[in-house]
């Protein structure tokens, strides 16, 4: 994207913007004559919305994240041609067989032929193994999520081993991590596997199970946040296509922490160094695609996330090969059904994971009795559409962690469970931590949960449109630090029980803004900020249900 581009896009957008908005309103067409909501109009314009639409980049309270998601937001997903059906290498829809040899088969062909969409027909088909997408352009496309099954009768500990928490104790990081339909790069995978089987507890990330298998591209000049282009001491090794890491070191002082979470003397006299979980996720890395490459200025596909200081020592690095253009659709996973495990200490019946995965997705697709339901593992980039998390009840029926970025999750639910909670077992809901930023969650409904910020200082992620029945609980280590960073968005929430929880963030996340929220209250789970002072927080149309306009903070983002 060009900074011509870029230009004409800041000089349109307050007009475009809150005319989108008041369309909304009206229902009549995004013209400058219907800009203002009128007085009988049931919708408001919040002020925030259109100091947003002046500074969209660089905004102190809301992120831009009209460009989350596979392929920048794109409504379409790729029809890769059929290369497979499963039917071929010895599937059978009997519910009997064991069918995970006969489907990895048929995927691992399609990864021979350069990708491609493996069919797996309408029916049951019994899965005693995991299923794996290791290779890129390679689709698994059911039937539909109410026509084609996958059940899964082992779980992940059965099939893989004891995975313990890199952090100590007796945790089960299947509590977390790894899925029954799991894509990941093969090579990646592989690596994670053999660590756990030799019980070398790994990091999960882009750079490996020690975070050492990088090399640097060229180190990265000044810049500041919002930015769609920097300038590079050697723009040799790059090329327009190709997806680096932005790699951003934290110094002695935490000053990029700090600049996490806002800056200021909240931040400042926050005391970091005890926080070993927390600084254990630093350096920052951000996968990003390059758009252009002319001279020593290099543009990205989207703004930069935070500024880039010399003391955070920038550069752009190699990563593990990556996993792109790959998804599952149309399915139901379903467990067989046991009772939900202690906390912490999953067996790991856990649904779809995208790990070191960049624009890839998963459409359609329905879990059942799982422990773990849709999980981001340093993925980045990635859409999950129409999808649904049903049963017994899960622990984290979605997860978003280890440096998840620019992620879409749209059209979602979390059904009622059809089981009562055991005892000692926890509900999340819709989780982010580990440094994971710029995510959304749009257009969800939450039969229940809550809104599941776990430590680890996620920053700049939106929650929007979303109804939820707030009956989960958040978790996170102490060590992990602050609940929130900055620019923390909940926009039109619809809290069906009155519990705050988490809802309503002003008096907890710096830099943060709420809109458009029914009248809440505190229950037993209360929570004090972590940073002192003012945390320059927004709080607007608070006790309104769905009168916020635009509806839906992501969407017009978006359409700008």
């Amino acid at each position: 994207m060009s900074e011509d581009y870029v230009s004409i896009t800041r000089r349109g957008l307050l007009g475009s913007a809150v005319a989108v908005a008041a369309a909304m309103v009206t229902g009549g067409p995004a013209t400058a004559a219907n800009a203002v909501a009128r007085p009988h109009d049931p919708g408001q314009v919040p002020t925030i919305w259109r100091e947003f639409t002046r500074t969209p980049f660089t905004h102190p309270q809301i992120p831009y994240v009209g460009r989350a998601g596979h392929r920048g937001g794109s409504a379409r997903f790729p029809r890769r041609p059929v290369v497979a059906d499963v039917r071929a290498y010895g599937a059978v829809a009997d519910g009997t067989t064991d069918c995970a040899p006969a489907i990895n088969r048929a995927i691992a062909a399609a990864g021979r032929a350069g990708g491609g969409t493996v069919l797996i027909p309408p029916g049951t088909f019994r899965i005693d193994g995991l299923i794996r997408i290791g290779h890129s352009n390679v689709v698994l496309r059911g039937a539909g999520s109410d026509r084609t099954k996958l059940y899964a009768t082992r779980n992940l500990t059965e099939l893989i081993g004891v995975y313990g928490s890199r952090y100590g104790g007796d945790k089960s990081s299947w509590s977390w991590a790894g899925g029954l339909i799991w894509l990941a790069p093969t090579a990646r995978w592989d690596s994670l596997v053999a660590a756990i089987k030799d019980k070398a507890w790994p990091f999960e990330g882009w750079t490996g199970n020690k975070r050492d298998e990088w090399e640097t591209l060229t180190t990265v000049a000044p810049a500041t946040r919002g930015s769609w282009s920097v300038t590079v001491a050697d723009p040799r090794p790059l090329k327009p296509g190709r997806l680096v890491l932005l790699r951003l070191a934290d110094d002695a002082d935490h000053t990029l922490l700090e600049h996490m979470s806002g800056g200021g003397p909240g931040p400042e006299a926050y005391y970091w160094d005890d926080k070993t979980k927390l600084t254990s996720y630093v350096p920052y890395e951000w996968p990003v695609r390059i758009a252009r490459v002319r001279g020593r200025k290099v543009t990205l596909e989207r703004p930069l996330p935070l500024d880039v200081r010399p003391e955070w020592d920038p550069r752009l690095t190699t990563h593990v090969e990556p996993l792109t253009g790959s998804g599952v659709e149309g399915l139901t996973l379903e467990a067989v059904e046991t009772p939900q495990s202690p906390h912490l200490l999953d067996k790991g019946y856990n649904g779809v994971v995208l790990q070191c995965a960049y624009d890839c997705w998963v459409d359609d697709v329905t879990v059942r009795h799982v422990d773990n339901g849709f999980g981001f593992v340093a993925a980045s980039a990635c859409t999950l559409r129409r999808t649904r998390v049903a049963g017994r009840g899960s622990h984290h029926p979605y997860f978003c962690r280890e440096g998840s970025h620019d992620n879409l999750v749209e059209d979602f639910t979390i059904e009622q469970r059809t089981v009562p909670a055991p005892p000692n077992t926890q509900l999340h809901g819709i989780n982010v931590e580990g440094l994971s930023s710029y995510n959304v969650w749009s257009r969800g409904d939450l039969r229940m949960g809550t809104f599941d910020s776990h430590r680890g200082l996620p920053f700049a992620n939106v929650r929007t449109d979303i109804t939820v029945d707030n009956n989960g609980r958040h978790g996170g280590d102490a060590s992990a630090g602050p609940l929130f960073g900055a620019r923390f968005t909940h926009w039109n929430i619809r809290v069906t029980n009155g519990r705050a929880g988490l809802m309503k963030i002003d008096g907890l996340a710096p830099y943060s803004a709420t809109v458009g929220l029914n009248e809440v209250t505190e229950f037993d789970q209360i929570d004090v900020p972590d940073f002192t002072g003012d945390l320059h927080s927004r709080l607007e149309l608070y006790g309104t249900t769905d009168v916020v306009r635009p509806r839906n903070l992501y969407e017009a983002q978006r359409d700008l």
